[in-house]
């Protein structure tokens, strides 16, 4: 099993760039497909990029261009890059692990606590 930790998160304006790193403990790391979801308030968790063990990668509509999801295995990690930053982006950003890369957040298995990121207008 993994357990993954979030990183990277902060306070940006509209237009900026972060980059979200996702450690993640365990010797089998590079055999999970990895995922990236959002959660803003009074909102339910949305999916928003997925990295197959192989490195295919998923995203969803609305960040399709501007974010950018990569992995190390060599270091356990995972990466969410995100350009051009929005308002509507704020969210608390979680990163999972699961067997298949997918959209479903249900057929993640490991998540992580989250890391909060603010962009203001």
């Amino acid at each position: 099993q993994v357990q993954p930790v979030e990183s990277g998160g902060g306070l940006v304006q509209a237009g900026d760039s972060l980059r979200l790193s996702c450690a993640a403990s365990g010797r089998t790391f590079s055999s999970y497909a990895m995922g990236w979801f959002r959660q803003a308030p009074g909102k339910e968790r949305e999916f928003v990029a997925a990295i197959s063990w192989s490195g295919i990668t998923y995203y969803t509509d609305s960040v399709k261009g501007r974010f950018t999801i990569s992995r190390d295995n060599a270091k356990n990690t995972v990466y969410l890059q995100m350009n051009s930053l929005k308002p509507e982006d704020t969210a608390v950003y979680y990163c999972a692990a699961g067997a298949r890369a997918t959209r479903e957040r249900y057929q993640y298995d490991y998540w992580g606590q989250g890391t909060q990121v603010t962009v203001s207008s």
